[in-house]
């Protein structure tokens, strides 16, 4: 494979996770919503993020979408190393940066809601993209192998100092130096604040979820996602034995995570350290086995379809995410309320994952793509 050729298996991976994410997802959600029998508690467990501790396969959408943009890093910005980057460069990332932020509080900062109190600043993947991929691409662009290794080494034991020293390696879901960062900066402004009637507001203990400290690790992801492009843009080395080199570090990553979760558990919800490690090694492998029987053994015939999703990420994210067809559905389907009973909501459902389908289907078809 020519190096300058587009990995059609980083569209198809990509499109895979944002399919689970927006299609296969909902669809079985429902599906399960409707059917309470415990026969079915072992699904609903893999599409349901842990409460705290562990690792499910709904917790490896948001790394593999992050890890993805690094790999794309090498690609993109390679040309940038030839010669000192100048404004271009500065204003890409800039962009990028911005576009990524608006578009996350589109989605999940309420943007949209006109109320500043209900303004979430930094709650979204699409905002852990941008600081994961900006402080990445500099780093690359920047800084030889070796300085990138050092750079992103510095970010993952810098995460666990602050969590040893300052944390006390406390790690209560309310309590843990990461939820108390994100408290003190983000204040009323931290997704999951209750606002009472008379204007007075309080945390909800039930979100978890961290984003400043985390973005340390954040960088990580999307550094692991780039150090894998480098791996497989480097024509030295033979295609099969790319994927061999990928799929050893995933297996390495996935060891050291599981064997550091001893002493730092895997908690996707603060990013921990162990989590960066195991979801990283599971990335890294589920990459070099979707090159190696995509880009090198040219296996891919029923799959061109998971490209509308990969190819036009940002769009399917932020369409799927922001905008409810659930009207437009139940207009066209209500006819088979009668018919179907409690799955409804099911045929609903699917009704709404075809429409997000077809506008990306039609996009991908006439060459529209958004690109941050």
């Amino acid at each position: 494979m020519e190096t300058n050729k587009r990995l059609a298996s980083l569209d198809i991976l990509r499109g895979l996770d944002l399919f689970l994410l927006l299609a296969a997802g909902p669809v079985l959600h429902t599906f399960l919503n409707a059917n309470p029998s415990p026969a079915w508690d072992g699904v609903r467990h893999q599409l349901s993020h842990v409460s705290w501790e562990g690792f499910v396969l709904w917790d490896i959408i948001m790394p593999l979408f992050m890890f993805m943009s690094g790999v794309t890093i090498p690609f993109s910005m390679a040309k940038y190393q030839d010669f000192r980057p100048g404004k271009e460069f500065y204003l890409k990332l800039v962009k990028r940066f911005a576009l990524l932020f608006f578009l996350g509080w589109i989605v999940q900062g309420n943007l949209l809601n006109l109320d500043w109190k209900q303004f979430h600043p930094f709650a979204n993947t699409l905002q852990a993209i941008a600081v994961g991929y900006v402080f990445a691409a500099l780093a690359f662009v920047h800084f030889g192998r070796k300085g990138r290794w050092i750079f992103g080494t510095a970010c993952f034991i810098a995460y666990i100092l602050v969590f040893y020293l300052f944390g006390h390696m406390n790690l209560d879901p309310q309590d843990n130096i990461a939820m108390v960062i994100d408290k003190a900066i983000l204040g009323s402004h931290r997704d999951g604040v209750i606002w009472n009637p008379d204007g007075s507001w309080a945390w909800n203990e039930g979100y978890q979820y961290t984003w400043i400290l985390s973005s340390l690790n954040f960088i990580v992801t999307v550094m692991l996602g780039c150090y894998a492009g480098v791996v497989l843009k480097d024509s030295s080395v033979a295609p099969v034995r790319r994927a061999v080199y990928l799929a050893g570090a995933g297996v390495m990553m996935i060891v050291l995570g599981l064997a550091m979760s001893s002493y730092f558990p895997i908690i996707k919800k603060i990013w921990s350290s162990s989590m960066t490690l195991y979801s990283g090694g599971i990335c890294c492998l589920a990459l070099a086995v979707t090159y190696l029987v995509v880009d090198v053994l040219g296996f891919s015939k029923g799959l061109g379809w998971l490209k509308y999703f990969g190819m036009n990420s940002i769009a399917a994210y932020c369409i799927g995410e922001a905008i409810n067809f659930s009207s437009v559905s139940r207009s066209l389907l209500h006819g088979f309320e009668h018919l179907t009973g409690d799955y409804y909501q099911l045929v609903i459902t699917f009704g709404n994952v075809l429409i997000l389908f077809m506008i990306l289907r039609f996009m991908y078809k006439k060459g529209i793509f958004l690109k941050a």
